[in-house]
């Protein structure tokens, strides 16, 4: 008897110290996951259910807690939160992917080309093309009509410049739209030559155009928003900041999202004008578990490409043009105001020297004695050199590295040495600000957020040019670059509590890597892409 209750006992004992295990609906084991917590810590495995990180720590930490049916052994795979494009026109690409893709075409003799393939493809009854850069010919000069007007002379025809602050058109394009030699263009240029327009058109005079270009059908719409996503899915792109939308695209996302049609994380920033304003002041911030509304985009200028960003002093390679402000400083100042008295957030588009000026200090007037808001500057590409104290105040710079590796061939033509100085200062930005949010502009780049991490890091194109770097002075380091592609970018979106990070409480949205994009060659950064993306612990690649 004494034997049995002892061993009674003992069972007892050892039954009690084994405490049941949680299930969980995902453990990940056996990876190197980069957490980005304030330690930049690494763990091992993570235990993931409803969509959320409930532990992160070693593989036995996890596994002696934790069990679940399905279990993925990472095989040793670097693990980083979910990739974040801080600026992008998300719903524009996924048109893009509907209309004639002009990008990486060296002659308007291929522009034809490619559209006379689209054309007996899709056989359009209005042509729309993007992505052309003069600046990739080898005469970097404006085309004009002439070519576009004998290939096509029955069907309008609108080609956007990869920038998206020019278009070439047709005279097909120009006589719907009422556009002659005596129409005004506030805000941006219609080129006129021997007494006609040429078919450039640059800024606001763009508009003209775009009011008769036909609108896409709910169902075009749709295919635009699921083809851009899957895309976005296959680099690791986990939220995306989409830089300008009207309310009508923003509900289609809404619902495609509540429908379990569309997942992606979407940052909406709602076009700043009257009509919008009114409305989402009325509607006050709207947040899901997908959509975050509770920013507005607003243009401050144009592109530097183009010569529509606004400077101080004129463009170094065409005397007298000093591009321009698209509305006047009153306006500018009047959305800041009618903003600043509201919980929204105000992201502007500044590119030239004279627009950060004005911009910069439209914020530090309108913003006196707030705290916490953490308005934008979207590309903050040119600066004074005593603008940049501006940033010490709370305001972000939202930034895109791939423009300096685009624009590096020519950004001296247009700005002269002295002013290319404070021009794609991501570092200088950074030490002023204390975090930059990283994005592409895409579809003016490549979606490709690994051609983002390398320029950032090592300030070269994907052929690995400039030997040395461009201005390696404003290089950052790569987990200033990480962070900035992640957390930092949460932060600038106010989602900081629920993304961009691995940590315990937060989404678990992450991708999956066989190298470690901290040490892997410098030259390989660019040829890497995710095995798998998670999102919300579901795999969606």
């Amino acid at each position: 008897m004494r034997f049995i209750s002892l061993f009674l006992a003992l069972f007892l004992l050892i039954s009690c110290s084994q405490k049941t295990k949680i299930s969980v609906d995902t453990i990940i084991t056996d990876a190197t996951i980069y957490s980005l917590d304030n330690a930049f810590g690494i763990a091992s495995a993570m235990a993931i259910d409803k969509g959320k990180i409930v532990a992160i720590g070693t593989n036995s930490e996890i596994t002696k807690q934790y069990e679940s049916k399905n279990t993925v052994d990472a095989e040793g795979e670097f693990i980083y939160p979910g990739l974040f494009d801080a600026h992008c026109h998300f719903y524009s690409y996924g048109l893009s992917l509907q209309e004639a893709d002009l990008r990486g075409t060296k002659s308007m003799d291929e522009i034809i080309t490619r559209l006379k393939a689209f054309q007996k493809d899709k056989n359009p009854t209005f042509i729309v093309g993007n992505g052309w850069d003069q600046n990739d010919w080898k005469v970097k000069k404006y085309p004009t009509k002439a070519d576009l007007d004998i290939a096509f002379p029955d069907i309008p025809v609108v080609l956007n410049r990869v920038d998206g602050h020019a278009i070439i058109v047709n005279s097909k394009a120009l006589k719907l739209a009422g556009i002659t030699k005596d129409t005004k263009a506030d805000g941006g240029q219609i080129e006129i030559a021997n007494g006609e327009p040429t078919g450039i058109l640059v800024d606001n005079p763009m508009e003209l155009v775009f009011k008769i270009i036909p609108k896409p059908t709910r169902k075009i719409q749709i295919a635009a928003l699921l083809d851009a996503e899957k895309v976005m899915f296959d680099y690791g792109l986990t939220t995306v900041n989409d830089a300008g939308l009207d309310p009508d695209v923003i509900h289609l996302m809404d619902s495609l999202q509540k429908a379990k049609v569309m997942t992606l994380n979407v940052y909406a920033m709602v076009t700043a004008n009257q009509k919008n304003i009114d409305l989402y002041l009325k509607k006050g911030i709207y947040k899901t578990d997908n959509l975050n509304v509770r920013s507005f985009k607003m243009y401050g200028d144009g592109a530097l490409g183009s010569r529509g960003a606004c400077m101080h002093k004129p463009y170094s390679d065409k005397p007298g043009q000093y591009g321009a402000l698209l509305a006047p400083i009153s306006g500018l100042k009047h959305v800041a105001k009618q903003l600043a008295a509201s919980k929204f957030q105000l992201n502007t588009h500044a590119i030239g020297d004279s627009a950060n000026t004005v911009i910069l200090k439209i914020y530090g007037d309108v913003l006196a004695g707030t705290k916490d808001r953490r308005w934008k500057i979207e590309h903050a590409q040119v600066l004074r050199e005593k603008d940049f104290d501006y940033f010490k105040f709370g305001i972000i710079p939202s930034v895109q590295p791939t423009h300096a590796t685009s624009d590096m061939y020519w950004a001296e033509d247009r700005l002269g040495k002295e002013r290319l100085k404070n021009a794609y200062a991501y570092k200088k930005l950074l030490q002023k600000a204390g975090m930059v949010a990283l994005g592409t502009d895409f579809p003016v780049e490549e979606v490709n957020p690994m051609l983002t991490f390398h320029a950032a890091v090592a300030r070269k194109d994907s052929k690995e040019y400039p030997k040395g770097g461009f201005q390696m002075e404003n290089a950052l380091t790569r987990a200033e670059t990480l962070r900035g592609m992640t957390l930092w970018a949460a932060y600038s979106n106010f989602e900081e509590k629920e993304k961009g990070s691995l940590e315990v409480g937060k989404w678990a949205d992450f991708v999956m890597f066989d190298q470690d994009l901290m040490k892997v060659e410098e030259n390989k950064i660019v040829k890497m892409k995710p095995r798998n993306t998670y999102l919300k612990g579901k795999k969606v690649k």
